[in-house]
């Protein structure tokens, strides 16, 4: 069964869409750039590194002092790694296989 986002949506199907037509970073910093303020494109970043960090098993106070995000950031990031979409999970799985190799 295919899977069904509860953001799903014209508007959102467009940006997925978009996403999709991004070839290279430096693709995605015009686009980011273009569509995100500074503060929203570092707060997605921050969550990213977070993700990686908490699927490393790495404790909170380490991923606080080397991100700078709250506990409350860590805890949102965590519930979505265990419990939810496997977006985060997917996506670093991904990473780390095409750094490998």
């Amino acid at each position: 069964m295919a899977y069904k986002s509860r953001m799903a949506g014209a508007e959102a199907d467009l940006l997925c869409d978009a996403v999709l037509q991004l070839k290279d970073r430096e693709d995605c910093y015009r686009f980011f750039e273009d569509l995100l303020t500074t503060g929203e494109f570092s707060a997605m970043a921050q969550r990213i590194a977070v993700a990686q960090m908490l699927l490393a098993e790495e404790k909170y106070n380490d991923i606080a002092a080397r991100t700078g995000a709250s506990t409350a950031t860590i805890s949102r990031v965590k519930r979505c790694v265990s419990y939810g979409a496997d977006g985060y999970v997917r996506v670093l799985a991904r990473l780390d296989k095409q750094r490998q190799g």
